[in-house]
């Protein structure tokens, strides 16, 4: 197989990937809407974790409450990163997981950025009682759990001529 007919292949895997779990996301808020919506909690495991209807106008831990143009702005400039970088990927196996997580954050970006722009505010619902953590939602997990991951690639796997792929100098068409 020619190497762009499998870049093709690779961008449409991260196509499909990216819809379903932005279809995830919207699917879990939409019956948190029609489920938790003025209605309490549904406790799942008692004074552990809960579904709690929150519809939250900021970021994590609700700061910056209202910012709807500074998310939107900010989640443009990430998606676009995520982007360029899915289709600087060089097709090689060692960057199957890579592609992986850059879905999972980019998937997040959206699915909240569609509730911005269609609600101004993000659904979100899931809530650990026991540690009292911040309310979130399917697109949070993405992001965060992808994030984390990223990081432990970036410090133990990845080398940095591993990722000259997304240097400035490739952005430059260096040889």
């Amino acid at each position: 197989m020619n190497g762009s007919r499998k870049k093709g292949l690779f961008i449409t895997a991260d196509i499909v990937a990216a819809l379903i779990f932005i279809l995830l996301d919207q699917f879990t808020k939409h019956l948190a809407v029609i489920h938790l919506k003025d209605r309490p909690s549904l406790i799942l495991w008692p004074k552990v974790f809960e579904l709690r209807y929150l519809e939250n106008r900021g970021a994590a831990f609700g700061m910056l409450q209202g910012q709807k143009l500074f998310f939107l702005t900010i989640t443009c400039i990430v998606v676009i990163g995520i982007i360029y970088i899915l289709c600087k990927i060089p097709e090689n196996k060692k960057y199957n997981i890579l592609h992986i997580l850059l879905v999972l954050v980019f998937s997040g970006a959206i699915g909240n950025m569609i509730d911005r722009i269609r609600l101004s505010y993000v659904v979100d619902f899931f809530y650990f009682v026991l540690i009292d953590f911040p309310i979130f939602n399917m697109a949070d997990i993405y992001v965060s759990v992808a994030c984390v991951l990223l990081a432990i690639l970036m410090i133990f796997v990845y080398k940095d001529e591993d990722l000259e792929f997304i240097s400035m100098k490739s952005l430059k068409g260096s040889k």
